[in-house]
């Protein structure tokens, strides 16, 4: 809401005085945004390479933990056809009538 002193100035200013006064106050919000829009950029143009490390560290890690995983399944491969083995040695074989 706006101040009484405030209100009683643009009534004695009309309605061109007004609009005047609008015009300004968005031309001040729309400046304060410019400032706000630059620093942003000039903060992301600062962090771009701290963003292509991070990337490229995410990348690798990926990269070394599917070649992790697919050693495992050869190490589980291996494992699970020597048990097979072992199983068949094991297991008696039925008596043949």
């Amino acid at each position: 809401m706006l101040e009484p002193e405030i209100t009683t100035s643009l009534a004695q200013l009309g309605a061109a005085g007004l609009i005047g006064w609008l015009w300004l106050a968005e031309r001040r919000a729309a400046a304060a945004r410019e400032t706000q829009l630059r620093e942003l950029h000039d903060r992301l143009l600062q962090e771009r390479p701290q963003i292509a490390t991070l990337l490229a560290v995410v990348r690798d890690n990926t990269r070394a933990l599917t070649a992790l995983e697919a050693g495992q399944r050869a190490i589980v491969s291996v494992l699970e056809r020597v048990a097979g083995k072992m199983n068949a040695a094991v297991t008696p074989s039925e008596p043949r009538l």
